[in-house]
């Protein structure tokens, strides 16, 4: 098991991970969308 220093540190990985992962989602959708739009024009 890890320490509670490292715990805190994988902690902060992991919540930087996710912020990417929700991030790139939104960024992902707003493309698509885009490329959608264009195609259909």
């Amino acid at each position: 098991m890890a320490s509670g220093n490292d715990m805190k540190s994988a902690n902060n990985t992991y919540d930087g991970f996710i912020t990417l992962v929700k991030v790139g989602t939104v960024a992902s959708v707003i493309v698509a969308a885009f490329v959608v739009m264009l195609i259909a024009s």
